[in-house]
């Protein structure tokens, strides 16, 4: 059986949520997701307003897939069923969250899962808003995602379209880096190189729904985050991979990544390669 293929983050400026365990104990239905799909099948309310930002709003799981019309025809990738493209409600940043604590969830004892699942969630769908908020001085955090093309005799509601989802950084290397996480003697007051060339894309949170795997969607979101990077003006997208995760890297690797030899003796605890795609 293929290893899932997911990327986790281990660079200190991009710490994963994926391995943070809150001390808070919270009693969860393992259903949850679930229930909600079926809840939104019986009826699913139409969109109150055109899709042009995202605002900060209670979450309407009964909410509908915005349709074509209403999204930027440029700004996405279609391929197969699906469509890759950036995130753009508050109801997809859930869903994103959600099937990244989908995947933590199956990395973890079962004792967490019952006890931290829906919290992991709401903490990264948390951590989403931030991230993607605080974007200045070149600097940018987006989540994509993938979720199924519109049918029009089919009416999906956005927890049952997301289907995939990663998050696409774009950050400057620090004084003296040649990649980022590289150990580096700067002054603190000087530790970011705002230089067009020190500008870098970096991929993060990597995971697809289980029961879509093995149907192209992380090869293909991650060639919509490798063009979004290029067209932003980067020259070098890099990614952090477990190593013993075989099918991922053969995944990166079919993209032109490779692996960064230097960061390589400085990730032996985390096991992890750092992977760069130079473009």
């Amino acid at each position: 059986m293929m290893r899932s293929i997911s990327s986790t983050i281990h660079a200190p400026q991009f710490q994963s949520s994926f391995f943070r365990i809150s001390s808070l104990a919270m009693t969860i239905d393992t259903d949850f997701l679930t229930k909600k799909k079926k809840q939104v099948s019986v009826q699913l309310p139409s969109l109150t307003s055109p899709v042009s930002t995202v605002r900060f709003c209670d979450l309407n799981f009964g909410r509908l897939q915005p349709s074509d019309d209403e999204l930027d025809p440029h700004n996405r990738f279609e391929f197969g069923n699906f469509v890759a493209r950036q995130a753009l409600l508050h109801e997809e940043y859930w869903t994103a969250a959600w099937l990244r604590a989908e995947e933590w969830a199956s990395r973890t004892h079962k004792l967490y899962v019952v006890n931290h699942k829906r919290n992991f969630a709401d903490q990264e769908f948390d951590a989403i808003k931030k991230r993607c908020k605080e974007q200045q001085d070149g600097q940018s955090s987006t989540c994509i995602i993938t979720v199924r093309k519109q049918d029009k005799n089919v009416k999906r509601s956005i927890i049952s379209s997301v289907v995939g989802t990663l998050d696409l950084n774009i950050r400057y290397l620090r004084l003296g880096e040649t990649f980022p996480g590289e150990p580096v003697d700067a002054p603190r007051f000087c530790k970011i190189e705002r230089t067009p060339s020190s500008r870098y894309g970096y991929i993060a949170n990597l995971c697809v729904a289980k029961s879509v795997r093995r149907k192209g969607i992380a090869s293909n979101m991650l060639y919509f985050a490798v063009e979004s990077a290029k067209s932003s003006g980067v020259a070098h997208v890099y990614v952090h991979v477990d190593r013993n995760n075989k099918p991922a890297q053969i995944l990166y690797q079919n993209l032109g990544f490779e692996v960064v030899n230097m960061a390589s003796p400085l990730l032996l605890k985390s096991q992890t390669y750092l992977l760069c795609l130079q473009m």
